[in-house]
């Protein structure tokens, strides 16, 4: 077996030689509207600190985003009332950017001119290490090569569909990263570590948000769980539960909560503004259709159903605690997603593969831990 997780290991690091190689190849200029808006934001986090947090559109008195639009060649450049991927806030008469402060906090951790490529990079790293994790933490056969299957795939969707928008990059780490901690919550007995991963989970999947405002429901499934614990105990260490994650979430959300007070003058108002970003759910075909004719969505979606369903049917403890988790996360960011009006090619990558990971490490850990049953 460990001849068989070398060859596994070897094949997850050949695909991610090729990735970094052909990751090393990209520039910052590709044309689309939200790759300079998050270079903006990050372009005022590195200018300006914490006051970076401010994207009015004044603030680019050093000509900065004007700059970029050029370069891709956006005609009304010296217009600030058509800038892309900024919006009007009548309430204080501020024109800022739509998108949460997380993804240009990422890239205002390099250097000017070279912050795509490396977040890409230390992204496909992160997610390298978790399946190499995986894989030598697998115990059978089966194991071994499904984690190595997967490890593979999540490498290749490193640059499609994820190179999609720069927020994905970091939202499929914290998705990876929150997938092994939640399979090590749900799945180890030490009640001190359970705390403390509940604590990491809830900063985690709170950033999540501070990356992508729709990853607000990647937490829906936790909250749900710790609920229904508590109501089905009612102990003052099912509520401490809860209540440490909830203010793990709080505190890992707390960038987007500071940005949108400033830019808005509301902390609970958000910078999006009007279609085509902020629309009603529609419970028509249209977003089901749209999803229909992408097939990596709809292999993801099938692949987290069909695992959880198999760790829900393996009558063991602590694999019907991850199934159970698995089972209500999906059920509800399903739901938004598919009775939301736009479908794109990576609004659902978020939920499978926060659900995959989960699955994945849940089904390893939980090798090692004794004979099934006698867990709690």
């Amino acid at each position: 077996m460990k001849t068989l997780k070398i060859i596994c290991g070897a094949a997850c690091f050949l695909l991610f030689a090729t990735q970094v190689w052909s990751m090393s190849h990209w520039n910052e200029a590709r044309g689309v509207y939200d790759d300079i808006c998050y270079l903006r934001q990050a372009h005022l986090f590195q200018r300006f600190g914490f006051a970076g947090f401010d994207t009015d559109i004044s603030r680019d008195d050093d000509g900065y985003f004007r700059s970029k639009l050029k370069e891709i060649g956006f005609p009304d450049w010296k217009d600030a009332t058509v800038l892309p991927c900024h919006n009007p806030m009548p309430a204080n008469g501020k024109t800022v950017i739509q998108y949460p402060p997380g993804t240009g906090m990422v890239l205002a951790l390099f250097p000017a001119g070279h912050q795509v490529v490396p977040m890409f990079w230390l992204s496909t790293i992160a997610v390298f290490g978790l399946a190499l994790t995986a894989i030598f933490r697998a115990r059978t056969i089966n194991s071994i090569v499904t984690a190595g299957l997967f490890g593979c795939f999540a490498i290749y969707i490193m640059i499609n569909p994820i190179k999609a928008s720069y927020s994905m990059a970091p939202t499929a780490v914290v998705c990876a990263l929150s997938g092994y901690l939640t399979a090590r919550w749900l799945t180890g007995s030490q009640q001190d570590l359970r705390t403390a991963l509940l604590v990491a989970l809830g900063l985690l999947l709170g950033f999540a948000v501070d990356l992508r405002l729709a990853n607000l429901f990647l937490a829906s499934g936790y909250c749900v769980l710790l609920l229904v614990v508590f109501l089905r105990s009612r102990t003052a260490a099912r509520f401490l539960q809860g209540a440490v994650f909830g203010a793990a979430l709080l505190v890992g959300m707390a960038p987007i909560v500071i940005s949108q007070k400033i830019n808005t003058g509301n902390p609970f108002i958000s910078t999006y503004s009007g279609a085509p970003d902020v629309q009603p759910l529609d419970f028509s075909l249209t977003a089901i259709r749209g999803y229909l004719g992408d097939y990596l969505q709809v292999a993801l979606i099938a692949l987290a159903i069909a695992g959880t369903i198999r760790l829900w049917l393996a009558r063991d403890q602590a694999l019907g605690r991850v199934a159970r988790l698995t089972a209500m996360n999906l059920a509800i960011n399903l739901a938004f997603f598919l009775t939301y009006p736009i479908a794109t090619p990576y609004y659902t990558i978020p939920i499978t593969l926060l659900s995959l990971w989960t699955l994945l490490f849940g089904a390893v850990l939980s090798e090692g831990q004794g004979e099934p049953g006698l867990r709690r």
